[in-house]
């Protein structure tokens, strides 16, 4: 499975940026996908998750309310939908695949494939 995130940039606090992540290969192995960032001197940590047939979602407190993770199965996409955006928002966006239905969502090593990244910065 290769994963390819896009859709990070620059905006302003309290603005909206929705991140995509297209999925490749064996996507029909593919049970979760989750989303993770990091941001500069910090670890990566957990964002969102959710499952690819079903579609349930869990979201981290940090961004419950203003985030939403969702996916299209037809395109082989997930995305997150960010709103509200806060400086301390800023960071690396991961998304990641699981192809075992664990019920750790929030577990890197959970995942078993990664994209690259993409940035989101958001300016006060």
């Amino acid at each position: 499975v290769q994963l390819q995130a896009s859709g990070g940039g620059l905006v302003q606090a309290g603005g909206s940026l929705r991140v995509a992540c297209a999925a490749s290969g064996r996507t029909a192995s593919i049970y979760r996908m989750g989303w993770f960032r990091q941001a500069p001197g910090k670890e990566r940590e957990f964002v969102a998750s959710i499952t690819w047939s079903g579609g349930s979602t869990y979201h981290a407190d940090s961004v419950k309310g203003r985030f939403t993770c969702s996916r299209d199965s037809a395109k082989n996409t997930a995305y997150l939908q960010m709103n509200s955006l806060k400086p301390e928002d800023t960071a690396v966006y991961y998304c990641a695949a699981a192809q075992s239905p664990r019920l750790v969502y929030y577990r890197q090593g959970t995942y078993d494939y990664w994209g690259m990244g993409t940035q989101v910065t958001v300016s006060s």
